[in-house]
């Protein structure tokens, strides 16, 4: 055996060269972590954990780490798991031992700030951050709202809104969509017989109330139609069959529905048949049809005054479009970055997408909405398989991130300047989430320092849990700093002002002194003369062709009745005409007309 030198910052060097380092790696502050990742590249083994965990070194050293008081959070979540897994047994990598001595030349340039030069003495950068410590609080049970059936439909959309006044969610039902619509103060379990909104004729794919009228929401189906219902003061007292409104103009099952932000009664929906149509509620017709997309249409985004719209495609291509007339700004074929989901980040000019990576890892990338040629930064999540839902909170600049199937939920703060997105901490929860509302901003506790609440579906559960973000405070006044203007409830726009071209920021308000209902805001559904399409006597318009499953029985059985009714009609008239044939007879032989 040859003689061994002691190497403080990597471990132990025999005289052959061997490097041994130490197989339990202290884990006391952020200088085990160097040592921790040294050791599983000096490790001969699999190559693409060696790189990754390379790539988490160099995180280490060029940008801030964030710590918890319990334990250290790596940036890249599967990092985390694999160093305390088989990653520690890995065998040595040669671009380890590279990156191993740049840290050296790193140190000796005093980027890790100690005077001896041992990676040992190294020490995180932290930043400063307000919200670096929110943390979520679960609602209690008796504040949850249980016993729901909530939709088994696999489409991938939240299915649940919620306003400060009302919780919306879409259930499962036999021969038709239906949706519950509770009152939030009434928690707890829900009856079996609770009234629904079931006037669709197909399965309900997406929901969505009116920024500007709290009792007025949208509804979207398999069966080609966007509905609008005006819910009743104090909550549906019996099941709602007929909408104010009903829009037809899809040609297949419609997806996604969207308000617009600044103006009143502008509504966007995106179907099946590659169309985004917008329709101007005042007169219930659609007024712009947006034709770019080749495929189906995943997710729609505004930007803060709604001048701007952008749109994932399963064709693989993020776009930002100009709504009014229809013509593609921007455009982005995102071979690195499968996109399912996108969010305007408010006024910073940028974009977030979430999607998949060509690795089949969860991933999110940020645009610059100005240049789509290549995203500013692309981040790794982790290996999940469910679809990951992005929420941008502008007061704060806070971008949360749930996924489809788990119960964790990250966030982030949004900055101006590289890094621009800086990891704040990660909620986690043992339920699995199939969807996700939010609560508007003046629908806070602002007492109690919330500054965003999610509405999270538990299927298995038929739960409905309420979590609160929340930022510790020790006073109990008004936070003026975590609660700046908000976008209001007051329209800033008519929709013949939007149409001719004007586009206006939201109308703030405060939360100070607590949300109070000013809006006097009446939904009026507009007064249509009725059209017909008549063609070899059979109203076209009024025949509307069965368009699923379910609706060609109820048709069917509906047709069978009509056929019952008209042969009793039938066999009552023929009665009617033997007997009048008998009183003529009788008429012509009696002895008067003789």
């Amino acid at each position: 055996m040859g003689t061994t030198s002691s190497d403080s910052s990597i471990g132990t060097t025999t005289s052959d060269g061997t490097v041994v380092t130490d197989p339990t790696p202290s884990r006391e502050g952020p200088g085990s972590t160097v040592r921790t990742l040294q050791h599983i590249l000096l490790q001969k083994g699999d190559d693409k954990i060696c790189a990754l965990a390379a790539i988490t070194l160099q995180k280490l050293v060029t940008q801030p780490v964030v710590w918890a008081e319990e334990h250290l959070l790596f940036p890249e979540p599967r990092i985390r798991s694999w160093v305390s897994g088989g990653a520690r047994r890995a065998r040595g990598a040669e671009q380890g031992r590279a990156l191993v001595e740049s840290m050296r030349d790193l140190h000796k340039s005093s980027v890790l700030g100690s005077k001896h030069g041992s990676l040992m003495s190294w020490r995180p950068q932290y930043r400063s951050s307000k919200f670096r410590n929110v943390y979520g609080k679960v609602a209690s049970r008796e504040h949850c709202f249980d016993g729901i059936p909530i939709t088994k439909n696999v489409h991938d959309n939240h299915f649940c809104a919620v306003n400060a006044r009302f919780l919306a969610i879409v259930t499962e039902s036999a021969g038709g969509g239906s949706f519950l619509v509770i009152p939030l103060e009434q928690t707890g379990r829900i009856e079996p017989n609770y009234p629904k909104v079931c006037g669709h004729q197909g399965n309900v794919l997406d929901i969505k109330w009116n920024p500007f009228i709290e009792n007025i929401i949208a509804s979207c189906s398999e069966d080609t139609s966007v509905r609008i219902w005006e819910i009743p003061e104090g909550g549906l007292k019996r099941n709602m069959t007929e909408a104010v409104l009903e829009l037809y103009g899809h040609s297949r099952r419609v997806g996604l529905v969207e308000w617009h932000p600044t103006t009143n009664n502008i509504l966007f929906s995106a179907g099946y048949d590659y169309k985004v149509l917008i329709w101007n509620l005042d007169i219930g017709e659609p007024v712009k049809m947006i034709d770019c997309h080749t495929d189906v249409i995943l997710c729609m985004s505004f930007n803060t005054d709604g001048s701007l719209l952008a749109t994932t495609c399963k064709d693989k291509k993020l776009r930002v479009v100009e709504p009014r007339s229809g013509r593609v700004l921007q455009e982005a074929s995102c071979k690195n970055h499968r996109v399912n989901r996108v969010v305007f980040l408010g006024s910073t000019k940028r974009l977030l997408t979430t999607g998949v990576s060509r690795w089949n890892t969860r991933q999110i990338a940020l645009w610059d909405q100005e240049d789509l040629s290549m995203p500013l930064i692309e981040e790794e999540i982790d290996g999940l398989s469910g679809l990951l839902f992005p929420f941008y909170d502008a007061d704060t600049h806070m971008l949360y991130l749930a996924g489809k199937g788990d119960g964790n939920i990250r966030y982030y703060e949004i900055g101006s300047e590289k890094p621009y997105l800086s990891y704040l901490m990660e909620f986690r929860s043992p339920a699995p989430q199939k969807g996700l509302g939010v609560m508007p901003k003046h629908g806070l506790d602002v007492s109690a320092c919330e500054v965003f609440r999610f509405y999270k579906l538990v299927t298995l559960k038929g739960l409905i849990e309420p979590i609160s973000m929340i930022v510790p405070r020790r006073s109990e006044t008004y936070q003026e700093d975590i609660y700046p203007m908000t976008p209001g409830t007051e329209p800033a726009l008519t929709p013949d002002e939007w149409l001719s071209g004007v586009n206006r920021d939201p109308i703030l308000m405060s939360l100070k002194e607590g949300y109070k209902k000013t809006s006097k805001i009446v939904f009026k559904a507009p007064v249509r003369e009725k059209k017909s399409v008549v063609v070899n006597g059979i109203d076209l318009l009024e025949n509307v062709p069965p368009r699923t499953e379910n609706e060609l029985l109820r048709m069917f059985f509906r047709q069978q009745d009509e056929i019952r009714r008209l042969k009793d009609e039938l066999s009552q008239k023929d009665i009617r005409i033997r007997q009048l044939q008998l009183e003529l007879k009788n008429l012509r032989n009696s002895p008067k007309n003789n």
